[in-house]
């Protein structure tokens, strides 16, 4: 789009040229998809201002990570349409990411599978919509009218470059503002650059995860290949899946949202 290779301080750009680049695109009868080019903070700005009739209209994925989480939950309150939590254009995807990817935005076919390196951190069984994404994008989301519907979901959760106090008080976030009520079950990817021992003392970050897990009485796991990392699966938000932790397996089963 015109303005993608702009910046305008820590953003990509002015908000009203961001802001025309995105609903140029979902206007566009010729734009097949929209493919973040990153997923660097300031898409929480232009929330208000998406041509979500249009989407609603003609649908169209919307793909990326990280702080585009924010368009994700945007979305689905407002379209309750699937988008893809997947890698971001400017990335070399390897040969499991584009697997992954394809049968997710091509094939609509199950993009997730068996974790073997996965920790169980709560045992148990769910079946749920998928719904989530970067962890601090969504707690601050809270209290907004673009905030996720995470009733009845198996809550996928990344990050990056967060302590773990600080996971921890998001997470307590998430639990005090009721978000989490009525949440089916918890899939944590990879905390990158998440160190225990941040701020003082340190606590293991499966503990406070765990603590969450138990509160709500879900079956949780963590170390799925989802986040800032270069092997990752492509999860359709909105989509149908089973999570079985003593497989340590995640299946996507239907892409009726």
């Amino acid at each position: 789009m015109p303005h993608a290779t702009e910046q305008f301080g820590y953003l990509a750009g002015q908000d009203r040229d961001r802001l025309d680049d995105i609903n140029h695109a979902l206007r566009d009868p010729n734009v097949d998809a929209l493919w973040c080019l990153r997923g660097g903070y300031g898409m929480i700005r232009i929330l208000p201002g998406i041509d979500y009739e249009a989407l609603d209209a003609t649908p169209k994925p919307i793909i990326g990570y990280s702080d585009i989480t924010a368009l994700h939950a945007a979305v689905q309150r407002k379209c309750r349409l699937i988008t893809y939590h997947g890698p971001t254009a400017r990335e070399a995807m390897t040969e499991f990411s584009r697997d992954s990817f394809l049968r997710a935005v091509v094939e609509q076919a199950d993009s997730c599978g068996a974790a073997p390196n996965a920790r169980e951190i709560s045992h148990g069984r769910a079946e749920g919509r998928l719904v989530g994404g970067n962890l601090a994008v969504l707690a601050s989301l809270c209290g907004t009218s673009f905030a996720p519907d995470l009733t009845d979901g198996i809550l996928i959760l990344e990050d990056i470059g967060e302590a773990v106090y600080r996971i921890d008080r998001m997470l307590q976030q998430l639990m005090l503002s009721g978000a989490l009520n009525g949440c089916k079950a918890i899939v944590f990817g990879e905390c990158v650059k998440c160190p225990d021992d941040a701020g003082g003392g340190g606590r293991p970050f499966d503990s406070v995860l765990g603590e969450i897990a138990e509160e709500l009485g879900v079956p949780c796991l963590a170390g799925v290949p989802i986040g800032h990392i270069d092997e990752q699966w492509t999860i359709p938000l909105g989509a149908m899946a089973t999570l079985d932790t003593r497989e340590r397996r995640l299946t996507v089963t239907s892409y009726n949202s």
